[in-house]
């Protein structure tokens, strides 16, 4: 090979190494160089979303949570919720705790959430909770009893509307008067304290409005919770009360003895015909005429339940 020809060969390799090693530096700066403006606004991409929580642990949670709350209010409400989950062991256990909480209104809703569950194993905490010191709480136990099928929450309400003591357990004599303050009634909250039952084609509302005067409210309430009470002495508190001085009790006392089927009672209320107040006036009627209408039962049935 000439001369001539071994330079162009040089030059020509020293050209085509150049070229790479400068394709190799402006790499390398478009590497490094700063993002442009461009390529700045891309938003950057989103982190990986948490599962969402699953329906069924979000009830619980909230449930869990409501029941600890340290808000009293929030507390009751949600302790009083609980009712709703019938056959559901972890919900009997948190109301049974809670009927030992400090506030008496989540004490009542707990007693009313055990009624309403039908949490039958927890009777005896019921039972227990008509020793409270709170009037309320002493109710709602006894409603919950009641609705339990334990015959032991009649006591109670005989004791309300008597004013005398039955049985070993329900309210003590300073319950019973307060049960006479107005104020006191005012505060227990009848839809989860008492169980009430409007009487006489009345609304809950109005039976409200037209109930402010001392113990009547409480007391026509548990004249209605005594129409299936066993016991013959209720029959006989029955028709005493059909002569109350305050008509809600008399309309509320006929209610409950209509409802106990048992014909002997008509005659005994035949005054009550008579009775000033229309609303008394008619229930009569219609209890009398009830009555009227059913065979005679023999005295060891007067008083059980139809």
């Amino acid at each position: 090979m000439n001369l001539s020809v071994q330079k162009r060969t040089v030059f020509g390799t020293g050209i085509v190494a150049l070229l790479i090693l400068l394709g190799v530096r402006s790499a390398a700066k478009k590497q490094l160089a700063p993002a442009t403006a461009e390529e700045t606004k891309r938003p950057a991409e989103k982190p990986l979303a948490k599962p969402a929580e699953p329906p069924e642990q979000k009830a619980w949670r909230i449930l869990r949570e409501g029941a600890k709350d340290e808000n009293t209010e929030r507390r009751a409400k949600a302790v009083r919720a609980l009712g709703l989950l019938t056959g559901n062991g972890e919900a009997e256990k948190a109301a049974v705790q809670r009927l030992k909480d400090e506030k008496p209104n989540v004490r009542r809703a707990a007693a009313a959430a055990l009624g309403a569950m039908h949490a039958e194993s927890a009777a005896g905490n019921l039972e227990e909770a008509l020793g409270d010191s709170e009037p309320s709480v002493v109710l709602a136990a006894a409603n919950s009893l009641l609705l339990l099928h334990d015959d032991v929450g009649y006591d109670t309400y005989y004791e309300v509307l008597t004013g005398e003591r039955r049985a070993s357990k329900g309210l003590v004599r300073e319950q019973l008067d307060a049960l006479k303050n107005k104020k006191k009634i005012a505060q227990m909250g009848f839809e989860e304290g008492i169980g009430f039952i409007p009487f006489g084609g009345i609304g809950y509302e109005i039976f409200k409005t037209v109930a402010r005067n001392g113990s009547s409210p409480v007391r026509a309430a548990a004249a209605k919770k005594l129409a299936h009470d066993p016991e013959p002495d209720a029959s006989e508190a029955l028709v005493k009360a059909a002569l109350d001085k305050d008509w809600k009790v008399r309309a509320a006392a006929l209610d409950a003895i209509a409802l106990r089927n048992n014909p002997s009672l008509a005659r005994r209320i035949v005054s009550a015909l008579d009775d000033k107040n229309d609303v008394v006036r008619f229930a009569a009627a219609a209890c009398v005429a009830h009555l009227s209408g059913l065979p005679e039962k023999t005295p060891s049935s007067h008083g059980s339940k139809p």
